[in-house]
């Protein structure tokens, strides 16, 4: 969102925005994230958002640890590496890796020979 101007955000996509931020920081100060608590503090900012994003956002986090989110933010990329091969099997895999790119080559040779030209 930050590369977004609040400007270019929709009345949802704002509503939504104001109702993460709401939760954060009644999270951050230790205060229960419910409805009321959400929606006393998004009129406090003078903003006002649909009836039902507080509720919303706030069944969301009833069940979801809010630190725990935050902590995972940075973790997520990738999905992980694929798992090492066992000790025996990694030259099996290796080998077939070289066969398959010697082989490559010899396919190229036998087109080169069919003087095949879409083209032409």
């Amino acid at each position: 969102m930050a590369a977004v101007p609040v400007s270019q955000l929709s009345d949802a996509e704002k509503g939504e925005l104001l109702c993460t931020y709401a939760a954060l920081i009644l999270h951050d100060d230790e205060i229960e994230i419910s409805a009321d608590n959400m929606n006393k503090l998004i009129s406090a900012t003078g903003a006002k958002v649909e009836a039902y994003l507080p509720g919303l956002f706030a069944k969301l986090f009833k069940d979801v640890k809010v630190g725990d989110l935050i902590s995972n933010v940075g973790s997520g990329g990738g999905g992980g590496g694929a798992p090492a091969a066992a000790g025996g099997d990694g030259g099996a895999a290796g080998g077939a890796a070289e066969e398959k790119k010697e082989a490559a080559p010899v396919e190229e040779e036998e087109e080169e020979a069919m003087d095949f030209d879409l083209f032409d």
